[in-house]
């Protein structure tokens, strides 16, 4: 990795930003310095657009720690696309022939979808099986690796629907709170579908949530703050 580089902005901060992030360090990690143009002060310079010249150096006490972050992280990376083998690997095994599958890497997750026809069983009540399948697959992934790998399982789009659902219906529960200012008490959900609740009304500055009862009864409430 190179100990310094010059880049290029609209703005200090701009180039500042691009540099760090071709460098993988922290802002406090370096030191900067802006470079002068030589056609500065060039009358046909006034109409180029603007260009800030940076000059990044790593500082000397932390070029050990970048080497060190850069390869933890491609260890991880490795670590993902093994984990990502050993789901592709059960899902062949497991899955009926006609039941599609994908997975993807996307930063710390491993996204999986499954797609076909009259799939629906593997969704369940409400997402039992969806989520239990889910639990295994996290299972299978992270067993004798010491990189918690996060799976997160869908089928033929329903996380994204049910997710769109509790929306609506956070919204449409807190309306009804508002309207007759007495709390409401949602039915028994998982963490993950109280999560989405909490995460649509956190910026209602009417209303606050808060869950009650013990796991797998535990029940969201909508009330006046």
């Amino acid at each position: 990795m190179p100990r310094t580089i010059i880049v290029e902005g609209k703005t200090t901060n701009e180039a500042l930003e691009k540099g760090l992030k071709e460098l993988n360090v922290s802002k406090n990690m370096v030191e900067y310095k802006q470079i002068e143009d030589a056609n500065k002060r060039s009358f046909y310079s006034i109409l180029a657009p603007r260009v800030v010249k940076l000059e990044i150096t790593v500082k000397d006490e932390n070029i050990q720690e970048v080497h060190k972050e850069k390869r933890k992280k491609i260890m991880e990376e490795d670590e993902l696309k093994k984990a990502e083998e050993k789901i592709q690997n059960f899902l062949k095994s497991f899955l009926p022939e006609d039941i599609k599958f994908e997975t993807k890497i996307e930063n710390t997750e491993i996204l999986v979808n499954l797609d076909g026809e009259e799939i629906s069983y593997l969704i369940g009540y409400r997402g039992e099986t969806i989520n239990a399948l889910q639990n295994i697959l996290s299972v299978i992934t992270n067993n004798e690796q010491n990189l918690k790998a996060k799976v997160f399982l869908d089928v033929s789009g329903y996380k994204e629907k049910r997710i769109k659902t509790l929306e609506n219906l956070a919204e449409k529960m807190a309306k009804t709170v508002i309207r007759t200012r007495k709390p409401i008490t949602l039915e028994p959900m998982t963490a993950y579908e109280r999560k989405i609740i909490h995460t649509a009304l956190q910026n209602n500055d009417k209303i606050k949530t808060f869950s009650k009862g013990e796991e797998p009864h535990r029940r969201l409430v909508i009330s006046l703050k």
